[in-house]
């Protein structure tokens, strides 16, 4: 009897964990973009349905505001942000952080595109992107001001880059995160977008 329940208990654990592995589908290229909406560091929701279609968007994940390799990445796609836009190009930046957080995040570092607070993580899964779900918090002093910036979800570092068409154009997994703004600009001038 109790060989039975721990063989159906890890039959149970098995198909829970499948489930779960199935409900974080991996976008790849030539896949259709998700639909996904959230809060930019307005407060205001974005939706993708309003941009998808009309510009090329670059969807970008990044671990956290205010830390080394997220800002050097924010740094370069703010620095490189008008020849992308010349080239019909739309930068999104989204992170587990909070709409409060990304505030601070762009007068910091005075950042010309939209950042986008997932918070539950619901974005980055509907891309595939891996998360974690623990509490973490960065201090960083902003006018002279320290700030505690939390956060209950990070995600990985992944670029997505959405065509005109709507569907995924490029996808990175392995992002140097200086160098993020320079390979998609890179992408999008060799396919003629």
């Amino acid at each position: 009897m109790v060989r039975s329940l721990l063989i159906f208990s890890g039959v149970l654990l098995m198909s829970a964990a499948s489930s779960l592995a199935n409900d974080n589908k991996e976008v790849n290229v030539g896949d259709k973009a998700p639909e996904f909406a959230a809060l930019d560091e307005t407060g205001k929701e974005w939706k993708s349905s309003d941009h998808v279609g009309k510009k090329v968007v670059v969807v970008y994940f990044y671990p956290a505001d205010m830390t080394g390799g997220c800002t050097k990445q924010a740094c370069a796609f703010r620095d490189d942000l008008s020849k992308l836009k010349d080239k019909g190009v739309e930068v999104i930046g989204v992170s587990g952080d909070s709409v409060r957080n990304h505030q601070l995040f762009r007068k910091a570092h005075e950042l010309n595109f939209t950042l986008l607070a997932d918070t539950e993580g619901k974005v980055a899964e509907a891309f595939g992107v891996p998360i974690t779900r623990e509490e973490k918090s960065v201090k960083a002093t902003i006018d002279g001001k320290e700030e505690v910036l939390t956060r209950n979800v990070t995600a990985k570092r992944w670029t997505f880059v959405i065509g005109l068409d709507g569907k995924v154009l490029s996808k990175n997994t392995m992002v140097a995160a200086a160098e993020d703004s320079k390979a998609v600009f890179e992408i999008i001038t060799k396919d003629g977008k």
